[in-house]
């Protein structure tokens, strides 16, 4: 167990598995240009060092340069963890959802139950040969990360569809390490609608069981990619703090990919914690509509002033390597384009400036809050300490 260890280190490649030329964990893009004053960059650089930062969502895996091999890719089970990356992010904890909504390793179509299984297993065989990045199972691991300085990955999956119509199908999950889990991609599933389905069908009855054995088990709930009516009869539903952990303010952006006032309230009514997200071309705004990280800030504006600073974090949503090609070779599955029919105009962008991977986003964020006028407490509660605080009471 060595730092410097690189991804399935404990394999040959070329000969235990196929070798791809991968995205680089860094300089990908220019760093992006965050006009802080020193004073401003010394304080943002003390905040994200001593307090627990937390990611509600990212993808911290490398995938191949050329994005067009990603579904290869995906065939041999084996997301390659950017330890290095992952080392150089300030990041305490990342919500980790893994890449089941395009992953097809053992069919066509995603959500599959031996794909979910392999991905868990095969992500947790990495991280056993290494020290340096932990798997977060419970509150003292993440105590352990940041007394350690050690980096935490909290699986989860974006969308409950590998259970099928089963129940214990999410205690082997949670058995397997799952820590958090979304109700329903862009499509409907046995528990609820997905946010692209033409008739939105709220939770179903099924579904209402599934969050009563989530709240009895401790495992977390993303409403991110569920429909408005989903998401709102979840959080009636829960008795634990719902999570979006990757979403935007529809008032922002008129898109059906982000959530309208009712939805962003009822999670904060839980007390749960809303993400905003910065994949691409999604929380745009009309201020800034090309996407940056000042598109972001909007939504994160908007949100803290709907529902209070204590129930906004951010969850970035990014990964290592070109994710406008991702979306570019996945969007008939993916389904997350910020265009609806008659909906706003953008400019489309190679990346999203400031928010590009999980190496440099939340020394961004911080430099941002900070820039923002923010008091320390208040910057503490949105770089961890909100989702600290659900997460004790979802974690029974």
């Amino acid at each position: 167990m060595t730092t410097g260890y690189e991804s399935y280190g404990y394999l040959t490649p070329g000969v235990d598995f196929p070798a791809f030329d991968l995205a680089p964990e860094f300089g990908r893009v220019p760093p992006y240009a965050d006009g802080l004053s020193e004073p401003e960059r010394e304080r943002a650089a003390r905040l994200l060092r001593d307090n627990v930062v937390i990611s509600l969502h990212d993808h911290p895996v490398r995938f191949p340069a050329d994005m067009r091999r990603t579904p290869e890719y995906n065939r041999t089970g084996r997301q390659h963890t950017a330890f290095a990356g992952l080392l150089a992010s300030g990041m305490t904890v990342v919500f980790d959802n893994m890449m089941d909504g395009t992953a097809c390793v053992t069919g066509n179509a995603p959500w599959r139950w031996l794909d979910v299984v392999t991905d868990l297993g095969m992500r947790q065989a990495d991280v056993a040969h290494q020290s340096d990045v932990i798997v977060i199972r419970t509150m003292g691991d993440i105590e352990h990360a940041h007394a350690s300085g050690k980096v935490g990955l909290l699986f989860g999956l974006e969308a409950a569809t590998p259970i099928e119509n089963e129940l214990d199908r999410l205690d082997v999950l949670y058995g397997l390490g799952l820590r958090q889990i979304g109700i329903a991609y862009s499509e409907a599933n046995a528990l609820g609608s997905g946010l692209n389905e033409t008739t939105d069908g709220g939770l179903t009855d099924f579904g209402r069981r599934a969050v009563a054995r989530m709240n009895k088990l401790g495992l977390a709930i993303d409403i991110s990619h569920s429909s408005d009516r989903t998401g709102v009869d979840v959080c009636a539903a829960s008795e634990r703090p719902v999570f979006m952990t990757h979403a935007g303010a529809r008032a922002v952006w008129d898109t059906p990919r982000m959530k309208p006032d009712d939805v962003l309230r009822a999670v904060a009514e839980t007390g749960g914690v809303i993400g905003m997200s910065a994949a691409p071309h999604t929380t745009l705004s009309a201020a800034h509509p090309r996407h940056t990280i000042l598109s972001v800030m909007d939504h994160f504006r908007y949100c803290a002033d709907l529902v209070g600073i204590e129930h906004v974090a951010f969850g970035p949503d990014t990964l290592y390597g070109d994710h406008v090609g991702l979306h570019d070779v996945f969007g008939h599955l993916l389904k997350v384009g910020a265009a609806a029919p008659g909906g706003p105009s953008f400019e489309k962008v190679e990346y999203v400036d400031g928010l590009e991977n999980p190496t440099e986003n939340f020394g961004n964020i911080c430099g941002l809050l900070v820039r923002e006028g923010l008091s320390d407490s208040e910057i503490t509660a949105v770089l961890g300490g909100n989702i600290l605080r659900a997460l004790g009471r979802i974690w029974t």
